[in-house]
């Protein structure tokens, strides 16, 4: 097969966080405080960016040539691209802050104020909240440059650098946020309200923390440090292998990225930079204030509902609401779940009244990230005081959650629970519940696959489906995919559920092969899917070919894609769109027209090589006609979207989709809350 073109990971994520940045502009349909949310969403996507992606990059410099060669691997390159678009990210959030949000904000009554604007008034009240808050619990560092004293800032950790007259000394001040919180009231006045940072009155009184020297300048920095590499989701076993190898040596937690205050002097930044021990690559300036992921908590003392969208009360489910009992439901009737349109309640029900039902034997649930306490966990607890038998599969790798998962194993365990944790080498990334209930003499399973995590606290912003059925066709093969996470079976038989490691990939192939020859034949073809991100170099090849053939392939890819849509004779039967709005597109639906059959999954699956080839994922078919219905109808509600959708094109512009004349308006996330609030009442 000849080579096609295929867009870098890590730059077209670049693309994504600028739909976020879009989101932060946009005063048509977001308001203040929501736009304020989105600033600290793009804040918090790119550290962790920083984080993952660009620490790999920085690492795989260090990997031998001919390993770098076979990947075709340019780190130098690629990181150069990234912090050139970064670059021009950072000034166009900057504007957005300064040119936008504090003006808004003033027109609203509240006043962001800096140490240099604090009245006389604000001044006693700052020194009386220094003195109250903030005295015992500042620490501050006096670096001697001479003795080749070096600090130890922590991850993503705030501080203010100084500068003294004596050239010969650098210092230090953490910014306790965690504890003190990042935004203090300085009172009110005449209806105004004024708020500072807490980085301010540690400005204010800067002079109080180092009294033998002459200060000269006190700047803003924040560090951010390699995480864990996570190699075995990208690549296969020995050539992951063969790079940790090489790696070994690797410092972990070593400084990636310097986010300062561009204020300061390049011979101040040059003395820091070398001290800290990073490349010239690795400073990023920036503005005054960093660590915008605060803005999330950023208080409102006017409680005007203006500045804040309006609230969606869940929509009640109205057979689930008037059930006596969820498992009767369920044995009558296959029912789908969309989050955050209804609540997450319904599946906690489910697990408590499991937890409770003197006819349930057991209860198995994999869980990717746990929340902390909830109805969930508490239910599985009580389950476990009630006698019930429970299996637990928790990940002890999903990125930035392992002590927390590793805690909340040891505390199943404790209870008595059957607790099993991920392999080496293979994540388990599949959103799968099933319950085992004693009817008639003979087990019944009774089982909730969804596309999003058990978490009742994401579910009120991730917008995902969850699928709650006693088919026995599904409810068999998931049994077998339980035995696999507990080590009895080593691959499943299964003709229904698509099964990564096992069966994805190939079920995938075929439903695309079907549709080429279907093309071919003259027939009509077509693919719709929506995922988070689109990176198989198999699936993309694949889809290329579908689209030379003359598939009709429409996709919704909320995150980055490798694919490159519209080039002639290649994939220009191939239309990609990205819905970035008030809540987080995370579901997974792929439907194939299958010659007028067709055939429609959800499930936890991107198209991407980790979730096909090296971590344990579930996709269901849906089987109930109706439910069909519905999840095309809500695909289909997206696919119209005219206010939120932005073109994935080769040039990366992000265009939004404009309604057409005689066109009706389409906020796709409104319009399917409209639709089952109507469907449900």
């Amino acid at each position: 097969m000849t080579e096609k073109p295929f867009k870098h990971r890590d730059l077209n994520w670049l693309s994504f966080n600028a739909r976020v940045l879009q989101e932060a502009e946009d005063k048509t349909f977001n308001p203040l405080y929501e736009r304020m949310k989105f600033l600290a969403i793009y804040s918090s996507n790119l550290d962790e960016y920083f984080r993952v992606r660009v620490s790999q990059l920085r690492q795989m410099k260090r990997v031998e040539k001919s390993i770098r060669k076979k990947l075709a691997l340019h780190p130098n390159k690629t990181v150069k691209k990234i912090l050139a678009e970064v670059h021009e990210q950072q000034d166009l959030f900057g504007q957005i802050f300064k040119k936008e949000i504090l003006p808004e904000l003033r027109e609203n009554n509240i006043l962001l104020l800096q140490a240099e604007d604090f009245d006389e008034t604000q001044q006693k009240l700052a020194d009386i909240w220094f003195k109250t808050h903030l005295e015992k619990e500042i620490e501050v560092v006096n670096i001697d440059l001479k003795k080749d004293e070096k600090p130890f800032l922590e991850d993503r950790g705030l501080y203010y650098c100084l500068t003294f007259k004596n050239s010969q000394h650098i210092g230090f001040i953490e910014i306790p946020t965690a504890s003190t919180g990042r935004f203090i009231s300085l009172g009110s006045r005449n209806g105004v309200h004024f708020i500072t940072f807490v980085d301010d009155i540690i400005r204010y009184k800067k002079d109080s923390f180092f009294t033998s020297e002459e200060i000269t300048g006190i700047y803003e920095i924040k560090v951010s440090r390699d995480a864990e590499l996570y190699l075995d989701d990208e690549l296969e076993g020995i050539l992951a292998e063969r790079i940790y190898k090489s790696l070994e040596q690797r410092q972990k937690g070593q400084p990636t990225r310097l986010l300062y205050d561009a204020d300061m002097p390049r011979p101040e930044a040059k003395k820091l930079r070398k001290l800290l021990g990073l490349g010239k690559i690795d400073m990023m300036p920036g503005g005054r204030y960093h660590n915008f992921n605060d803005f999330f908590k950023f208080p409102d003392p006017t409680n005007n509902p203006k500045l804040h969208y309006e609230e969606k009360a869940p929509i009640p489910h109205k057979d689930l609401d008037s059930a006596t009992s969820l498992f009767q439901a369920i044995a009558e009737k296959d029912y789908l779940l969309h989050f955050p349109f209804m609540s997450f309640s319904y599946v906690e029900q489910f697990v408590e009244e499991a937890a409770n039902d003197e006819a349930v034997t057991e209860i198995k649930i994999s869980l990717y990230r746990v929340a902390e306490e909830s109805a969930l966990t508490s239910a599985l607890l009580t389950a476990l005081k009630n006698g019930k038998k429970v299996s637990i599969f928790i990940e002890a790798k999903a990125r930035f959650d392992e002590e927390n998962n590793i805690d909340w194993g040891r505390k199943f365990e404790v209870a008595g629970a059957n607790v099993t944790y991920s392999y080496p080498r293979i994540k388990v990334h599949s959103k799968i519940l099933m319950v085992n209930r004693k009817e008639d003499g003979s087990i019944t399973r009774y089982v909730y696959i969804g596309t999003g995590n058990f978490n009742g606290e994401t579910s009120k912003i991730y917008a995902d489906h969850g699928l709650f059925t006693a088919n026995k066709k599904i409810t068999k093969e998931l049994s077998r995919v339980f035995e696999v996470l507990e080590g009895e079976l080593i691959i499943p038989r299964n003709k229904h559920l698509l099964i990564s490691p096992f069966t994805t990939r190939r079920n995938f192939e075929k439903l695309i092969r079907t549709e080429i020859d279907n093309a071919r034949r003259g027939k009509k073809a077509a693919i719709t899917a929506k995922m988070n991100s689109l990176e198989d170099p198999e699936m993309i090849e694949l889809l290329y070919t579908a689209s030379q053939a003359g598939v009709e392939i429409r996709l919704i890819v909320r995150g980055f894609s490798c694919l490159v849509p519209g080039i002639e004779g290649v994939s220009d039967n191939i239309f990609i769109t990205s819905i970035v709005d008030r809540y987080l597109e995370h579901g997974r639906i792929y439907l194939f027209h299958n010659g007028g059959d067709e055939q429609l999954y959800i499930g936890s699956a991107d198209l991407m090589t980790r979730n096909l080839d090296r971590r344990i994922e579930v996709l269901t078919p849906i089987y109930d006609t109706d439910l069909f219905e519905e999840l095309k109808d809500i695909l289909n509600i997206q696919l119209q979207d005219n206010r939120k959708a932005r073109i994935q094109d080769q040039e990366e512009t992000n265009t939004y989709i404009s309604e057409r004349v005689g066109e009706p308006a389409v906020r796709s996330q409104y319009a399917i809350y409209d639709y089952l609030k109507e469907k449900q009442s």
